[in-house]
């Protein structure tokens, strides 16, 4: 890195260091400051943030579980890439079984279930009026979160467990899109009514279009990453 990409911190009173210290890592893997394949030197990083290595490396080993980071031996810490196939695969996947979770959620939901689905839309429509595209990001995993727990089947929820990182990257690309967030929002609110109304087939529908529109939403944002260029 010629020359510093990162910002120093602004200590937040409400959240510790670390925490801090991860989302303007993980905000700049997103907006391509740091790009696919790029070395992150502790040293480097810490000293463009004005903080220790100490966070800086609590935050790179959160970043790896969360799939935006690969280590390799010997070598470090890289930014992980992310391809067209990559994408196209887990949206597939993602897409049936959230279908799937839907699906059982209009059959097996209770009323307090669905309620507490309810909420997780008010939560996420608070984050979205704010622009704060972590808590955006921390309640769209909420939601659907608790959408697999109504499904009642546990192998479908350690399917998406393995799936988790990949999923919570592309999650967070998508919704950094401008306009995105709200849209998701509706597309919820749409998938929570039609579980209340015990509507199976159209539960599964509408989860399916949600995955496919988050998957377009990302596609384009690649498309248009290429061609800047």
């Amino acid at each position: 890195m010629s020359e510093p990409r990162l910002q120093p911190i602004k200590l937040d009173a409400y959240k510790p260091l670390r925490e801090v210290v991860f989302e303007t890592l993980r905000e700049a893997i997103i907006t391509g400051k740091l790009e696919p394949g790029e070395r992150l030197m502790e040293i480097q990083l810490a000293e463009e943030m004005g903080v220790s290595r100490t966070p800086v490396r609590e935050a790179i080993r959160k970043l790896e579980l969360e799939g935006f980071v690969v280590m390799i031996p010997r070598k470090g810490a890289y930014v992980a890439g992310i391809s067209h196939k990559d994408i196209t695969d887990v949206f597939e996947v993602r897409a049936a079984l959230e279908a799937l979770a839907a699906g059982l959620a209009a059959e097996r939901a209770t009323e307090e279930e669905i309620e507490n689905l309810n909420r997780s839309l008010i939560a996420y429509s608070e984050q979205t009026n704010r622009q704060n595209i972590t808590g955006i990001v921390e309640t769209d995993t909420d939601f659907h979160d608790l959408l697999y727990k109504c499904s009642r089947n546990e192998r479908l929820i350690m399917i998406i467990t393995h799936l988790r990182e990949i999923i919570q990257r592309v999650r967070t690309v998508s919704l950094s899109q401008p306009g995105r967030s709200k849209d998701a929002i509706e597309e919820h609110r749409q998938i929570v009514d039609a579980i209340a109304d015990r509507n199976v087939e159209l539960a599964q529908t509408l989860a399916r279009e949600h995955i496919y529109n988050a998957e377009n939403i990302m596609l384009n944002s690649l498309k248009g990453a290429k061609q800047e260029k």
